[in-house]
């Protein structure tokens, strides 16, 4: 039963049940029916649907067994303090960045733009969906504070969960997503903060949320290079910045300058993005250039001047209205449709900037000087 009931991932912390002392009991009666008890983290823990459902089906593919039953309890404030020091080892709550330290083996890309309504969220979604697909544990934080919309373009309608000082973030297309937007009261009501508040919202996201081990973690960055950008900056020097803009030139413009913040905060840049490139002719193969040509590789050649190094334009994205129209359903094209050109597009830049450097160099190693004998 044991060994059945280790198969069961908790939704959140995607870790077993049994590894994480949630099976509080397993009572097995002369007729079969088995019994099982389960510890919640939290009183109306939103996933116990989902865990009694697992659970159930887990046990009853054991052999004789004719019935299961699932009866939740929830954890004292003891057994969520053990379960924190689990996940965060034996030094207790943690309120550094783990993506900031030197040995972090996760790529961070805070997805930045010069200007909104460039696509630059879609973008980001999509970019997470196909490396998401493609077997990475992919992360994404809604950094855009005053713009969210991460959440409804991912479908995400349930709220974080807290265990002690850890926030367990909800998980849909196996991409773990966190949001302002998730902790507001129902509505669309506007967030007005100012810079401190921006700067502590944006480290609670990266410290007090339990992310696990992440190859990829995707920052959807508001436009522009105001606040958030530097705290960015500040508090994730190792950020890669992936900029998106449209072929139009007064885009490409103000997303050069958006780029050009890397030069002072002495960021590396991953690439550009050029969203909304043409419009496939309906009619016939040729292409439409809604938006003009050329800025996107306008930007890489003037960013690449600036900053000494190379910046390649790392690919043009097609208009797809069912791009625009998976981002208002929760349903990333990459996933409904990934053959459509828009969609081919990101699945390729997806896998090329999910391709990790072998080197060790800033890796820290763990090996002490020996002195010869």
């Amino acid at each position: 039963m044991t060994a059945a009931l280790a198969t069961v991932n908790d939704p959140e912390i995607r870790r077993p049940i049994t590894e994480l002392d949630m099976v509080k009991s397993v009572d097995i009666s002369p007729e079969g029916v088995v019994r099982v008890g389960i510890f919640l983290t939290v009183s109306g823990c939103p996933m116990k649907d989902t865990i009694t459902r697992d659970v159930t089906a887990a046990v009853s593919r054991v052999d004789g067994v004719t019935g299961v039953q699932v009866e939740m309890d929830v954890m004292s404030a003891e057994q969520r303090k053990e379960l924190q020091t689990k996940l965060r080892g034996d030094r207790g709550p943690e309120k550094e960045i783990p993506f900031a330290k030197p040995g972090s083996l996760t790529r961070v890309f805070a997805v930045a733009s010069g200007k909104g309504g460039v696509g630059k969220s879609s973008v980001t979604v999509n970019l997470a969906a196909a490396m998401a697909s493609n077997g990475l544990k992919v992360g994404v934080v809604d950094a855009d504070i005053y713009g969210h919309s991460v959440p409804r373009m991912l479908g995400v309608s349930e709220r974080p969960t807290k265990v002690e000082d850890m926030i367990m973030p909800p998980v849909a297309h196996d991409i773990k997503v966190i949001s302002v937007g998730m902790f507001k009261p129902e509505g669309n009501t506007p967030v007005v903060w100012r810079g401190p508040m921006l700067d502590r919202a944006l480290h609670q996201f990266l410290a007090d949320v339990y992310w696990g081990d992440l190859d990829v973690l995707l920052m959807d960055l508001p436009p522009g290079t105001g606040d958030i950008a530097i705290s960015v900056a500040q508090r994730m020097p190792s950020a890669e910045i992936l900029v998106v803009t449209t072929p139009q030139q007064a885009a490409a413009e103000v997303a050069e300058r958006a780029g050009s913040i890397a030069a002072q905060t002495h960021q590396q840049i991953a690439g550009v993005i050029e969203n909304m490139s043409w419009l496939p002719c309906p009619h016939c193969d040729e292409r439409i250039s809604v938006f003009g040509e050329g800025g996107g590789q306008s930007v890489a050649d003037a960013l690449t001047r600036t900053l000494g190094a190379r910046v390649p334009l790392l690919g043009q994205v097609p208009i797809d209205m069912r791009l625009r129209e998976g981002g208002d359903e929760g349903k990333p094209l990459v996933l409904t449709d990934p053959d459509a050109p828009a969609a081919a597009e990101l699945h390729r830049i997806a896998a090329g900037l999910s391709k990790k450097s072998t080197s060790l160099k800033g890796l820290q190693l763990g090996i002490s000087p020996t002195r010869g004998r």
